[in-house]
């Protein structure tokens, strides 16, 4: 459901001169150049792998490496070295496609239509989540929210994991915008909203000092999984 559309955009018009707002003939421009795509083209995904964990290292984000075999014991150490006591995960099929059935029950799971999740997520040591995309260059998860995969997941709780399949890996943002754009194009179903996470919450707002944690998550830790 869209609110307030139509006030919106003629809030726009408005300011730009015009009585109501323009819908229809509008183009999206064609550049001349774009320098934007040849970022890491190209490269395999090794070399992506390469970027993604060096950038990570720069954000303060831990990055531990996994099979789908070995994912479960490697998830489970992460949580122990964080010390959760509670934890929160997406209501994600992917969790039974990479053998995480087990460890699923063991936890609180985002169900979609359950009035206390937001008091959960708040209380929650850890939140867990797939990477629907991945950027490289940024070290960035991007996360697609729906049903059973609440925002609140990954913002509220104090520390965040997410499970990071190398199939998801892109060398940056022009590619995950390019294939929003065409999905909007195509008229397909869109996620409730898209968030792109780069690593713990961090802020230098005031005094330019840094703190951690104003707006989201202490501590982040991506778990790369050898999918591909």
């Amino acid at each position: 459901m869209i609110e307030n559309r139509d006030r919106f955009l003629k809030r726009i018009a408005s300011r730009l001169g015009r009585e109501e707002p323009r819908l229809t003939g509008v183009k999206r421009p064609v550049y001349s150049r774009s320098p934007q795509h040849r970022v890491l083209e190209g490269a395999s995904t090794e070399e992506l792998v390469d970027v993604f964990t060096k950038q990570c290292a720069r954000i303060h984000t831990d990055v531990k490496v996994a099979t789908v075999d070995t994912l479960e014991v490697v998830l489970q150490g992460a949580l122990d070295e964080i010390g959760a006591k509670s934890v929160l995960a997406w209501d994600d099929a992917r969790f039974s496609q990479y053998g995480l059935e087990g460890f699923v029950g063991k936890v609180d799971v985002w169900r979609e239509g359950e009035a206390s999740l937001v008091d959960t997520a708040e209380r929650a040591d850890v939140g867990i989540t797939f990477s629907d995309r991945t950027l490289a260059e940024s070290g960035t998860v991007v996360l697609f929210s729906g049903p059973g995969r609440g925002r609140s997941v990954s913002l509220l709780p104090e520390s965040y994991i997410a499970i990071v399949p190398k199939s998801t890996l892109v060398p940056r943002m022009t590619q995950v915008t390019t294939e929003i754009h065409e999905r909007v194009a195509r008229g397909d179903d869109m996620p409730s909203c898209i968030n792109f996470i780069s690593g713990p919450s961090n802020s230098a707002d005031i005094e330019m000092s840094l703190v951690v944690g104003v707006h989201g998550p202490v501590r982040a830790c991506y778990i790369l999984v050898d999918d591909v």
